[in-house]
This record gives C-alpha cells, sequence and structure tokens, in this order.
C-alpha cells in the first residue's frame, strides 16, 4: 500500500516542476547569464519534447531516442549542451525521489572540436587598414580585438575607466551580453566575464596607446562613457556583430563571425613564439589546456624539420 501510494505521487510530479526547482536549486551557485541559459534549454529543447511527462516517466525510459531526435537537426555541440542540462536535472530527481533511471545507459554525441577559421594575413592588413582609414570608435575597436583578443561583449562592455594609458593596460572586468529571460523576452546584462580567469589586464601595444592617447585627449572624456559609442549609452553585440559584417562586406573579404578576430589574434600570438601560459592569460581562457588544445597545433614543416634532426 505504501509502495502504491509512493508511485502515485511520483506520476503526479510533472518533470516541468523538478526542471524549475533545479533551476532554482542551482541559481544561487551560477552567474545570472548561466541560469537565463539553461532555463532557455529547458523551455526550448526539453520540456517541448516531454510536454506534462511525469518523473516516473522516465523509470524505463530509453534516453537515446531523445538524443537521436536532437541529432536530427542540431549541431552535436548543441546536442552535447542540452543534454549536460538535462542529465544534471535527472539526478536531482534520482537523489529527491530516490530513483534509478540508469543514466549511465544515456549516450552523448561525440563532437569533434571543429577547425577554427582565421583571417588570413592579407585580409587582416585590408581589414586593419579600412579601420584605421575610417578612423572612429566602432572601427578602432576592431583593431583593439585583432590585437588583444577581446572577447565581442567584453569590446561592448569597455569604457575609458578600463583604458590605463598610464600603465598601457586594458583591464577587462565586465562583459555585456543579451540573455534569455523566458517566452520571447530577452535584456541586456553586464556582468562580470566568463571566468575567474577572464577578469585580467592586458598591455596596450605601442600603435594603440598612441591612438588611444589622441582620442582621449581630443575628446576629453570623463571615464564612464562607453568605448564604442563615447558615451554612456551603451552597444550591444548583435548589433556589433551587424557592424563588424558589414565591414568585412566592404572590404570585399569572405563572411566571418566576430569572434574570428580572436581567433586570429590567437593564432598570431603562437606563430611569433609567444608561451602559452602568456597567451591564455590574455585570453582569460580558464586554464592552459584551452589554450593548448585551440591554438598550439605544430605544421608538417615544424614537424619534419625537428624529424630531420634525429
Amino acid at each position: 500500500m505504501k509502495l502504491f501510494k509512493i508511485l502515485k505521487f511520483r506520476k503526479s510530479i510533472l518533470l516541468k516542476e523538478v526542471a524549475n526547482e533545479w533551476l532554482l536549486y542551482k541559481k544561487a551557485s551560477i552567474k545570472s547569464s548561466t541560469y537565463y541559459r539553461y532555463k532557455y534549454v529547458i523551455d526550448k529543447y526539453i520540456l517541448p519534447y516531454f510536454n506534462n511527462k511525469s518523473v516516473y516517466y522516465f523509470l524505463n525510459y530509453d534516453f537515446n531516442v531523445y538524443i537521436n531526435y536532437l541529432s536530427k537537426n542540431i549541431s552535436p555541440k548543441t546536442v552535447k549542451d542540452i543534454i549536460i542540462v538535462f542529465r544534471s536535472i535527472m539526478k536531482y530527481s534520482e537523489r529527491k525521489f530516490n530513483i534509478d533511471y540508469m543514466l549511465d545507459l544515456m549516450s552523448s554525441p561525440r563532437c569533434e572540436q571543429e577547425e577554427i577559421s582565421i583571417l588570413q594575413e592579407r585580409e587582416r592588413m585590408v581589414l586593419e587598414k579600412y579601420c584605421f582609414e575610417h578612423n572612429n570608435l566602432r572601427t578602432l575597436g576592431i583593431i583593439i580585438c585583432l590585437n588583444t583578443g577581446m572577447r565581442i561583449g567584453e569590446i561592448c562592455a569597455l569604457t575609458w575607466n578600463d583604458i590605463n594609458l598610464k600603465d598601457n593596460v586594458f583591464i577587462i572586468n565586465k562583459s555585456l551580453q543579451r540573455v534569455y529571460k523566458g517566452k520571447s523576452n530577452t535584456s541586456i546584462q553586464i556582468n562580470s566575464p566568463k571566468s575567474k580567469k577572464s577578469i585580467r589586464k592586458i598591455p596596450i601595444c605601442k600603435k594603440l596607446s598612441d591612438v588611444l592617447t589622441l582620442l582621449k585627449k581630443t575628446n576629453k572624456y570623463k571615464g564612464d562613457e562607453y568605448f564604442l559609442t563615447g558615451c554612456n549609452k551603451y552597444m550591444e553585440p548583435r548589433y556589433y556583430q551587424y557592424l563588424f559584417k558589414k565591414y568585412l562586406k566592404e572590404c570585399k573579404i569572405p563572411n566571418y563571425n566576430f569572434h574570428v578576430l580572436r581567433h586570429t589574434f590567437a593564432t598570431n600570438c603562437v606563430k611569433i613564439g609567444m608561451d602559452v601560459k602568456s597567451l591564455s592569460e590574455i585570453l582569460g581562457h580558464a586554464n592552459v589546456n584551452m589554450t593548448l588544445n585551440r591554438y598550439v597545433h605544430s605544421s608538417y614543416t615544424v614537424k619534419k624539420k625537428f624529424l630531420e634532426k634525429l
């Protein structure tokens, strides 16, 4: 009789309720932007598929059916991100209701590391020439990212207070992004960067220092102005991405994502022999392994040169 009541109770508890409870449980330990990213995954990919399903439904459920469904139209990376959230919710349910869903039988899509795109040397030179010739805050922002590896959210959040021309460093301590709030609602949030390691100082090279010094002197910025706009109103990443693609088109350069500037910077740093620890700190990676895995790949020529010495 007691077991019957327990099973009846489980059947009445919907996945939606557990997912929302899990979100509240996670909220205290994660950034606001991460919280809303999890919420977006739940609202867009998990709950619509398991509409009104109870926690009891998953007792003998083949989770790979869901994974195969996702894999038909979504990239392996996105599927993996969805499954990470889904698995965490189900583990929470296991502990709360003393259920074993046999989650070890849930497969995870294999994600091959995509080859990163970078600007070719000619493309980089053409873009830099275009940006310097147009000589405005928005084009100068492109030059800054190409010479520092800043993320788009970091350059959009950058203010003149973050540009220390006495010590010649950029102070990266915040990031601006549009986050999902529920249903069709979004909002702009300015938070600390991706991780603790993302809070960092990046040296300003001489060619940038000269331009920034003259710019600040000419415009007499107080400090709290956003760099890209020169006023107290920010520019959001989505619009800056649009401008970047517009600049590429005018330069007759193929259509790249803004992140290509970061990849190009990092790749060029490796080429000139910068040590991985320094590069990792400039990029704000959580650990050196991220930098190694993504950017430090020896070429065939380098391998051959060393083998010839044997």
